[in-house]
């Protein structure tokens, strides 16, 4: 089975909750991790999972201005942030605006500062309601993996991905044996 996890990162944080999550589902099938501008340009056509992830900003997902603020915080002089190499260009909310209709199986992700998402915003949740309207069939919840207050990823995240992705494994596992 073919998996795809497509990101969007500013700072590389989601970028590498992504290829985490992408080593662990390893053991479920043949797995590409990309961003969205690389996904924009790939068809999905035999893709059997399909993984989205992003970075909360302003409650959801990113939108072109809080992308800009974003790199503009990361050129600050007192900052230590590093904007991802993929950061520029189209976002996740623009790709799924232009994704076709998909009856693919898929899980969200998101990125986010640690407190209760009533007050942080979760932009799993967006992404998980866009891809249910586009035809995909949610494995699991949307998970957030959480950012300290200096925009890099909290202690323990690597391995709180790990768990997520392997209770996603298998979920995929029951899922292909149930319509097999």
């Amino acid at each position: 089975m073919k998996i795809l996890v497509v990101y969007e990162s500013m700072y590389g944080n989601t970028h590498h909750v992504a290829e985490t999550i992408g080593e662990r589902l390893q053991a479920a099938g043949e797995v590409q991790v990309v961003s969205v501008e690389e996904a924009a340009k790939m068809p999905l056509d035999d893709i059997g999972l399909l993984v989205v992830g992003g970075p909360t900003h302003a409650h959801g997902m990113t939108r072109p201005s809080t992308r800009a603020n974003a790199v503009d915080a990361a050129h600050k002089p007192d900052s230590d942030l590093v904007v991802d190499e993929h950061a520029y260009g189209e976002g996740l909310r623009e790709w799924l605006d232009e994704l076709p209709r998909t009856e693919v199986a898929a899980a969200a992700f998101d990125t986010r500062m640690s407190g209760p998402p009533a007050f942080t915003g979760r932009a799993s949740k967006g992404i998980g309601r866009k891809l249910h309207q586009l035809g995909a069939t949610q494995l699991v919840e949307p998970e957030s993996f959480i950012v300290d207050h200096q925009n890099h990823l909290a202690a323990g995240e690597d391995d709180h991905a790990r768990r997520w992705a392997q209770h996603l494994a298998e979920e995929l596992i029951v899922r292909q044996a149930a319509t097999s």
